[in-house]
């Protein structure tokens, strides 16, 4: 009789009085691993790579606020500051320090400033595609005014708050803009990301189960001097993951490694945004060959 590799269990814990929650892998004998996922995602879109790491490594991933199974704020913005408080509590919490942390998009974001902070409570970490706004993203906002950037963000609030949740009428049909926002993704992965990334309405219809709030960026200006301070603090190995098919920029060509002490780049090809998703088996010996070196 085959048997199954069992999945994690789930977990919760809190955090500014939110109820946050995060998988466990078990192994919790061996070194902890933290995998952090970007925005509009949820923590299962971590399970290939879990698997991959769980045999050697103790693995935790959380689900961000206002994402996949935590709760969502409520008179309040989603900031990166309030997601490394987050990111801390858990990992105090846990007792997990020193971890090797691997985070993408948002997450990546997040995790290095978390590193720039807590220096020597992070041994090694990989960051896909999670450096920030594109350099002409942040030119584009500081060409604006204060007052401009305060009212295209009162609006976009306002435009939420009155805007209907896009319903699915079927699963097929979530996993159908699944596969159209990542054509690299085999109908299996298309299928497990929207069973955990979607609830099922009382009417029968499906919904993402992020909050649309966390799309409302601050009007304020991304703070490089900040962002570039933490990043020096930052003492361990560090590796930047990109896809060449990518809109994010190449770490190569900004002044980002010029930032962090002791950072390498890898690009892969044949990969976007979600680089574990379409190059999974090379960005796991990629990344296991970095870890544990």
């Amino acid at each position: 009789m085959m048997q199954t590799v069992p999945g994690p269990t789930s977990h919760v814990f809190f955090s500014q009085r939110l109820r946050l929650h995060y998988v466990d892998w078990g192994n919790e004998s061996a070194p902890p691993l933290m995998l952090v996922h970007g925005g509009r995602d949820h923590c299962r879109m971590w399970d290939w790579v879990a698997q991959a790491f769980r045999d050697d490594y103790h693995v935790i991933a959380p689900d961000l606020r206002g994402h996949g199974d935590s709760q969502w704020i409520v008179g309040a913005q989603y900031t990166i500051i309030d997601y490394v408080y987050d990111l801390a509590t858990l990992i105090d919490q846990k007792q997990l320090q020193p971890l090797t942390i691997i985070g993408h998009s948002l997450g990546g974001n997040v995790t290095l400033q978390y590193a720039g902070v807590y220096p020597e409570k992070v041994q090694k970490l990989v960051s896909i595609e999670g450096w920030g706004p594109p350099p002409d993203m942040i030119r584009k906002r500081a060409d604006k005014s204060p007052q401009l950037r305060m009212r295209e963000w009162i609006d976009m609030l306002r435009d939420m708050a009155g805007r209907d949740v896009r319903r699915y009428e079927t699963e097929d049909a979530a996993v159908r803009r699944m596969r159209d926002a990542n054509p690299h993704l085999s109908p299996e992965q298309a299928r497990h990301l929207t069973i955990h990334g979607t609830n099922q309405n009382e009417d029968g219809t499906y919904t993402w189960k992020f909050d649309n709030y966390m799309r409302a960026f601050s009007p304020h200006r991304f703070n490089e001097e900040d962002a570039h301070d933490l990043w020096e603090s930052i003492t361990c190995p560090v590796m930047l993951v990109r896809g060449q098919e990518s809109w994010a920029a190449d770490p190569e060509k900004t002044h980002l490694m010029d930032h962090i002490p002791d950072a390498r780049s890898v690009s892969f090809e044949k990969a976007g945004h979600w680089v574990h998703h379409d190059r999974l088996d090379a960005f796991v010996d990629t990344v296991r060959d970095f870890i544990q070196d």
